[in-house]
């Protein structure tokens, strides 16, 4: 395994320390948004997580290595590469690393090399989940099963709007994963604070939630948490105009004929052109905060321990 887990100094030092460590992704460079600004929030990201009191880990694959804490040389990297960049799932990492292609790692890529190396926090913007119409396409993110199987706890603003929320949820407790809401009862959905779900566990503070993953993963409960963090309110979209930007992105992906893992980054570019960018504007708020409540928790567990 250690030939192709490859891990920066920081990043191992703060292991070997037993420091607080946050896990980010990286698809969130290459296809969240256009150069410079994904450099530079991939860059805010690791700030706001420093600044909290955690050392930060993007990870990615390069060169055939699972790479755990990018330098700012590899960060610009993947940012002015954008989609040409490989997105990584776990069906593709050994693919990728056998022809040492770079890729950039989803959810369920970041969770799968967060836990090879020892991190158990990851940072992200929203998850993936059961596509609308998935009863005739099965189309479901991988990153679900990662939740099922894989011991890392993410926080997030919830499901991905454009996801199917409700069959999302009941996937999810068929498995076993428990979705614990910052400060509120309902799950929040990405770019506003309002979904009509409601999450598992409502949680005070980074505290409760540290030791939660401490007793559940002490009793050997294997898989993951979802930390539904609601996106700032002055960031948030307004629920009516998201709805109506979401329908009109799955209209046009429907007559464009876009599936599989084409589609998330389509709805997503697509309901920020309807809303004029200002869901981009609620994307990187909502992954500032997460990042800043992921450290908090990291924090939270080291005392914990």
């Amino acid at each position: 395994m250690h030939n192709y887990l490859s891990i920066s100094p920081e990043v191992q030092e703060a292991l070997k320390n037993n420091k607080a460590i946050v896990a980010l992704e990286s698809t969130i460079i290459s296809h969240g948004m256009p150069y410079p600004k994904n450099k530079e929030t991939a860059l805010e990201v690791e700030k706001i997580v420093r600044d909290n009191g955690a050392i930060p880990a993007t990870i990615a694959l390069l060169n055939g290595k699972i790479k755990i804490g990018l330098s700012i040389n590899e960060i610009d990297y993947l940012a002015q590469s954008g989609e040409k960049i490989i997105k990584a799932s776990r069906r593709d990492i050994p693919y990728l690393l056998a022809q040492k292609i770079d890729g950039a790692t989803t959810v369920a890529a970041t969770m799968i090399a967060a836990d090879l190396a020892g991190i158990r926090l990851f940072a992200t913007g929203g998850i993936g989940g059961v596509h609308r119409g998935a009863s005739q396409t099965f189309d479901i993110s991988a990153d679900l099963q990662e939740l099922a199987n894989t011991n890392v706890a993410v926080v997030c603003a919830g499901i991905k709007a454009i996801l199917d929320l409700e069959l999302t949820l009941e996937y999810l407790e068929t498995f076993g994963v428990p979705v614990l809401g910052y400060k509120t009862k309902e799950l929040p959905a990405f770019y506003t604070q309002k979904s009509g779900f409601e999450v598992n566990f409502k949680m005070e503070s980074a505290a409760e939630i540290a030791q939660l993953l401490q007793t559940k993963w002490t009793l050997n409960l294997k898989g993951g948490v979802i930390v539904a963090n609601p996106v700032p309110k002055a960031e948030e979209l307004d629920y009516d105009t998201m709805q109506k930007a979401i329908d009109e992105a799955l209209i046009a992906e429907k007559k464009m004929g876009i599936k599989g893992k084409a589609s998330t980054p389509f709805l997503l570019a697509k309901v920020k052109e309807i809303t004029h960018g200002m869901s981009l504007d609620s994307n990187i708020a909502l992954v500032y905060n997460n990042a800043k409540l992921a450290a908090q928790i990291a924090v939270a567990m080291q005392k914990e321990e």
